[in-house]
């Protein structure tokens, strides 16, 4: 298991146990792990014009870390 799986499904995981009083804590957790998730995988990528910049994440990169999230329990 990759060290990212792992610090995304903590980020999950801590939320969780912080938020875990909320009714919306289930939400706040998902958020946390998206968050958690941009910030492992973002990149940019400029576009025609200057000085403008997308944020981009590559779908395959999330592919990669659904399986990795699957099987972060069995190991």
């Amino acid at each position: 298991m990759t060290e990212r799986a792992k610090k995304i499904y903590r980020a999950w995981e801590d939320k969780w146990v912080e938020s875990n009083k909320f009714p919306n804590h289930e939400e706040l957790s998902l958020a946390a792990a998206i968050r958690e998730i941009v910030n492992e995988f973002q990149y940019y990528q400029c576009c025609e014009e200057e000085g403008v910049e997308d944020m981009v994440v590559d779908a395959r990169v999330l592919y990669d870390l659904a399986n990795e999230l699957e099987e972060l329990k069995d190991t």
